[in-house]
């Protein structure tokens, strides 16, 4: 019998199926692989084992016994952890600091035992020590120390706990090899005392490396378990995939023209490593790859909002360095941002200065001076444009469902007039109709000209709206896909950096 077992597990956020009915088997002493494209699910049905995620549906048996995880008590209970991509780390405490938080185990007499814990962390620390050739000081603040380190920082969290299921969820993306090598020779040392972990990861290489067999994903459903030392990585993309399918997609609306808008050359920065292309008038340029390998960072390089650190950037022919996000802005760029509520909107004010905020300045009446009447007018506008369902104008954003504050961000931006719009995973928790309602406005803004750079976690939106598809692999760009590679079977290898498929 499995050690645990997790079965007809559902989960739906909004209108989006993230899990439907999948299940997941695995035994003790193993490095179990789960696998699957972006949006298959792995990263959901992983947060429901801990606790973070409540399913809809979904049975879970650990040791033959049904369970209910519900949060941090119950996973220590069942001495569950999670490495995850996303640092859960408090920047200004020490890294010993970070790793007591919130774990703070009682003695026999009911008093909080810090040097007992203290103990295990510093037995931890000391395998990676042994496998790294160096320590890394656990008093220091953990802001003070190397994206790798604050990765370790938070593998030893969850290894001080001396976990029996243990998830890593993307864990070693910003991991050296050096790195990777010692988290592995402490996996293996775990997994041989009798844990189960599991190992979520884009990297084909370290998933045959590490793992004895692997379970992939797809839409939410489990396709199938498979012995990895008789699968191909082909095999495993054919699974994620659908085997021997070619994804059909809808022919891009409208050539893009000749004339080049945008040229980036050798671009570097935060996660980015030589990044050049050109975009054209009226084309829509895809991100794809898998998510965090430096989509994000792209765009908001592109915008000013983080810095390079070389390169060189022209829009219309002319060199440009951007230092604000306004200097992009009076290039003609705009982004459309991946979190909504914290970077693209003022949930608490109104609806009308959301609208109209980024392009003031074109219906000013000399310095300071505004027209309420134009501004109401702009937004009115923007309000018919887009289909936004509102109440009134007055009305604080917050009040208006996931998909109208998307539209709101997008058509601040449109009162602005821009040349080229950077949208980092518009439709991101939005309804279908929404959705739909977007697709449509970028196919008719690149109609008028306009160019879009497009980042998207769905494979099918990206092949259904892009003229090129840019992959990304940590921070570089690993292909270009275009006419009939546009594809999901290229996409999702490409991703994966596997070979072309036959």
């Amino acid at each position: 019998m499995p050690y645990l077992t997790m079965s007809g597990v559902r989960k739906r956020f909004g209108g989006v199926v993230a899990l439907d009915g999948a299940s997941f088997a695995a035994e003790r002493g193993e490095v179990h692989a789960l696998l699957g494209a972006n949006g298959s699910g792995k990263s959901t049905l992983s947060k429901v084992l801990t606790g973070v995620v409540a399913p809809d549906e979904g049975r879970i048996e650990i040791d033959g016994q049904e369970v209910r995880i519900r949060g941090p008590q119950d996973t220590r209970k069942y001495r569950i952890a999670a490495v995850y991509q996303e640092l859960s780390l408090i920047p200004q405490l020490t890294g010993m600091e970070n790793i007591l938080l919130a774990y703070e185990p009682a003695n026999s007499l009911g008093f909080i035992d810090r040097k007992g814990l203290e103990r295990a962390v510093l037995e931890v620390a000391a395998r990676f020590e042994q496998a790294l050739g160096r320590r890394i000081d656990l008093h220091r603040p953990v802001e003070t120390l190397s994206p790798g380190d604050q990765q370790l920082i938070e593998a030893y969290k969850a290894l001080a706990r001396q976990p029996e299921i243990l998830i890593l969820d993307e864990a070693t993306a910003s991991l050296r090899q050096a790195e990777v090598e010692a988290l592995f020779q402490v996996v293996r040392e775990l997994r041989d005392k009798g844990a189960l972990i599991i190992f979520i990861s884009h990297r084909f290489q370290e998933v045959f490396a590490l793992c004895d067999r692997a379970t992939v994903l797809r839409n939410g459903q489990t396709v199938g378990t498979v012995d990895l030392a008789g699968v191909t990585e082909k095999d495993l993309v054919d699974m994620m995939v659908g085997r021997g399918a070619v994804s059909e997609v809808r022919e891009a609306p409208t050539p893009p023209r000749d004339d080049v808008v945008l040229r980036v050359r050798g671009l570097c920065g935060p996660r980015l490593q030589g990044v050049s292309f050109e975009l054209r008038a009226g084309e829509v340029l895809g991100l794809g790859g898998l998510q965090g390998q430096g989509q994000s960072e792209l765009l908001r390089v592109l915008f000013g909002a983080e810095q390079a650190s070389a390169g060189e950037i022209e829009v219309a022919g002319r060199r440009v360095v951007f230092r604000h996000p306004r200097d992009a802005v009076r290039h003609g760029l705009a982004l459309v941002p991946g979190n909504r509520a914290r970077e693209g909107l003022m949930l608490g004010r109104p609806i009308l200065e959301n609208l109209t905020i980024a392009s003031m300045h074109r219906r000013r009446r000399g310095p300071g001076f505004l027209s309420a009447r134009r501004e109401k007018e702009a937004a009115d506008g923007a309000v018919r444009s887009l289909g936004i369902k509102i109440g009134h104008l007055s009305g604080p954003a917050s009040t208006l469902s996931g998909g109208n504050q998307q539209k709101i961000v997008v058509g601040k931006w449109l009162l602005n007039k821009p040349r080229i719009i950077l949208m980092d995973d518009p439709t991101k928790g939005v309804d279908v109709g929404a959705k739909a309602e977007l697709y449509r406005f970028i196919r008719e803004l690149t109609q008028e000209g306009v160019s879009v750079i497009l980042n998207s976690s769905e494979n099918m939106e990206l092949l259904g709206l892009s003229h090129r598809v840019l992959v990304m692999y940590e921070g570089a760009i690993a292909d270009v896909l275009e006419g009939d590679d546009l594809n999901e079977n290229r996409l999702v290898a490409a991703a994966m950096r596997v070979g072309r498929p036959a």
